[in-house]
């Protein structure tokens, strides 16, 4: 079972909720608004700035990373950002060289990277150390990037001088009380339940992404933005293409069963192919040329009779 992910359609509520939060921290209104709640009236201006000629810093420029540049510069805010990939920058924003560029030179520090094991506590003590004093980070990326109790540690000492996180290591499984973390009662400090792309229009858009991709690999096979199986795709069937048919088939992810399957494709013109795995399961995905219709069922029963199969599919 193919089960699949959408991971575009959030981009604008996200982007959307860290300017919020830039400028939450930026004037404190996390704690004075909970100080007005237990009838607190604290009327301060230090330590409270605008945004306009700040720079914010972010991490990972992709879909969200970019759509926040834009926004934090409509804003007057001066835009950095580090990627393993080479991006071309939008509007005046700058790629730094290295992380530590982006640590050491931005006020406001916002993460995007996915959950990977690279990524993983990629902000720890030290990065928070090399951050400015008295600067901000954000995280709605993952849970697993950023070492809570070391930021923590970095909050309570007034290194930094405030934080925004919706992600968490360990997440609560339903709605309630009962949510933990050393995170809790730091000052300046936004804490959400990952609400980032809990928006009406990002729900919406999910449910087409998602429905659309459901489409696509029942008509085409295409598995692209799956979450538990290999993500393969081949350029689409012309219509007027009459005798192509393609195979997609998957298989336990052992040696010998390509060497099988392209045995069995041997005889015929295949136009193209891509094959991929994850874990103990492989993709694989053929156009081949067949001018009689028989052979169709000959390619079938054959790569189905492969002992590692797991299912076979013929598209036309």
């Amino acid at each position: 079972i193919c089960v699949f992910n959408s991971p575009f359609s959030n981009s604008r509520s996200v982007a959307e909720l860290i300017i919020a939060e830039v400028i939450l921290l930026a004037r404190q209104l996390g704690d004075r608004s909970r100080e007005m709640h237990n009838g607190v009236w604290n009327k301060v201006s230090k330590s409270c700035y605008e945004i306009r000629g700040k720079t914010l810093g972010i991490i990972c420029y992709g879909h969200i990373g970019t759509q926040l540049g834009v926004l934090a510069e409509s804003l007057g805010m001066h835009v950095i950002w580090y990627d393993i990939l080479p991006v071309m920058p939008i509007g005046m924003s700058r790629a730094a060289a290295s992380l530590e560029e982006v640590l050491t030179e931005a006020d406001f520090v916002s993460c995007h990277v996915p959950e990977t094991p690279e990524t993983k506590n990629m902000i720890g003590k030290r990065e928070l150390a090399l951050m400015k004093s008295g600067s901000y980070l954000i995280n709605a990326s993952r849970g697993t990037v950023v070492d809570i109790d070391a930021l923590a540690a970095a909050l309570n000492s007034g290194h930094l001088a405030g934080a925004a996180v919706d992600v968490y290591p360990s997440e609560p499984l339903a709605n309630g009380p009962g949510f933990e973390s050393p995170l809790r009662n730091c000052p300046n400090t936004l804490l959400t339940p990952h609400i980032g792309g809990s928006t009406e229009e990002a729900q919406r858009m999910i449910g087409v992404e998602v429905a659309t991709s459901i489409v696509k690999y029942i008509n085409s096979g295409a598995s692209v933005n799956a979450v538990n199986f290999a993500e393969c795709d081949l350029r689409a069937i012309p219509s007027t293409d009459l005798t192509t048919v393609r195979i997609v088939n998957v298989h336990q992810n052992v040696p010998g069963v390509l060497r099988q399957i392209n045995n069995i494709l041997a005889d015929y013109n295949v136009n193209k192919q891509i094959s991929d795995s994850k874990g103990d399961v492989a993709y694989f995905m053929a156009d081949v040329t067949v001018n009689d219709p028989k052979e169709i069922n000959t390619i079938y029963e054959q790569v189905t009779a492969i002992q590692e199969n797991i299912i076979t599919r013929v598209l036309f």
